[in-house]
């Protein structure tokens, strides 16, 4: 059986939600633990895009809330390897769901839904003919953080996550799963699908009350690939984007609860790629090389439809709406992506430099967080950019 399992780093790690933090949630955060089984690229810390940056608006309120140190942002090249196999087999995919206070930016946090203590969960993947075996845990055992285990299941009814479940697109069956997997405080449940339709889909909780546990940050994407394969490519990546919707406006410190009435409303205080402001710049930019083709699998997770565009390059191959057998669209400039839906980009590096991701509605990246950036080394190339003296 294969799986998507993270490594064991998180066993162990201390208690650190504060008193002040326990009284607003009502409970603490469960850790992460040894889920998916592909190599995981992890680092703290909140490098920033230069451009955003310098957009960040001041505010002064309170002081951030005491939160997890760890990165809940899913790092956009951690993603299995292509499947490299003529046979069908069983994919095994281990989850478990965990409730975590996190940095949304630097002195701003926030209470997470998560997959596997990341935004977004695990990136799945399997062929066309296999059986996929989800194993949904709600919750960890043998826990650092022994709180949220000792919650009665009424408070955690009144939280809002008294179950959880998933709904894989990819899935030919009543509600993708979920109605087989609404999974309780401390329960584990298990399915199995077979692989029907090669694509790339969407996957999210569909427990009561579904749209905030979506808005939490609880989806991810799944990958079934054609029996044949994919083409070979030199890099890929997973981004996704997401609507989060805080009671501050955005930027405001301190800790920021869900806000319901925005979510009912539709207007929210932040987009973002991979669950947090800046969470795909810097240190932490995706990163290829002058020559290399270039993959990238990019979705919605949450409720509005994204305009996804890369500053200065353009798409050799669109696969709109995960259908990666279609013919492909080319020479594309952006992307129309639906609530719930994701699209295949294909492109090659041709020129070294900065370049930025963003939601084309230009006020969600300058001023709501929907920015990341591709950094491509290699040697310059006069003949297809340069600046012109007079």
């Amino acid at each position: 059986m294969t799986g998507c399992s993270e490594e064991e780093k998180y066993n162990g790690r201390a208690e650190k939600d504060s008193t002040a933090q326990a009284d607003k949630l009502k409970h603490s955060a469960l850790p992460v633990q040894k889920v998916e089984n592909h190599t995981t690229h992890e680092m703290a810390g909140h490098s920033g895009g230069e451009m955003h940056a310098a957009m960040m608006p001041s505010t002064k309120n309170k002081p951030c809330t005491a939160c997890d140190t760890d990165e809940i942002s899913r790092k956009a090249d951690d993603l299995p390897p292509p499947v490299n196999r003529k046979e069908s087999q069983l994919v095994a995919v281990d989850l478990y769901t965990d409730e975590l206070v996190a940095e949304m930016m630097p002195e701003v946090t926030y209470q997470y839904w998560t997959y596997n203590g990341k935004v977004p969960g695990p990136f799945i993947r399997a062929r066309a003919g296999d059986q996929v075996e989800i194993r949904l845990r709600h919750g960890k055992p043998n826990a650092a953080h022994k709180n949220h285990n000792e919650h009665t299941a009424e408070q955690h009814a009144a939280a809002g996550h008294s179950a959880h479940s998933i709904d894989l697109h990819a899935v030919i069956g009543p509600g993708g799963g979920a109605p087989l997997m609404q999974v309780g405080q401390g329960e584990e449940k298990r399915f199995r699908f077979k692989a029907t339709h090669p694509g790339i889909y969407v996957y999210h909780c569909a427990s009561p009350h579904v749209p905030s546990h979506i808005a939490n940050g609880m989806y991810g994407m799944i990958l079934v690939e054609p029996e044949e394969g994919l083409a070979k490519v030199d890099r890929e990546f997973y981004v996704m984007q997401g609507d989060f919707y805080t009671t501050g406006k955005f930027g405001a410190k301190g800790y920021q609860a869900f806000s319901k009435e925005k979510l009912l409303a539709e207007q929210p205080e932040y987009f973002l790629f991979n669950g947090r402001v800046n969470s795909l710049s810097g240190e932490r930019a995706l990163k290829a090389k002058v020559g290399e083709k270039i993959r990238m699998f990019v979705g919605v997770g949450s409720h509005i439809a994204s305009n996804f565009h890369i500053i200065g390059a353009i798409f050799d191959n669109l696969y709109q709406d995960g259908a990666i057998l279609s013919p492909p669209l080319k020479n594309v400039q952006t992307t129309t992506i639906a609530a719930g839906s994701a699209v295949m980009i294909e492109f090659t590096a041709q020129v070294p430099g900065k370049y930025l991701l963003v939601d084309h509605n230009l006020t969600r990246a300058i001023d709501k967080g929907a920015l990341a950036e591709l950094i491509i080394e290699g040697i310059e190339q006069p003949e297809l950019y340069r600046q012109v003296s007079n």
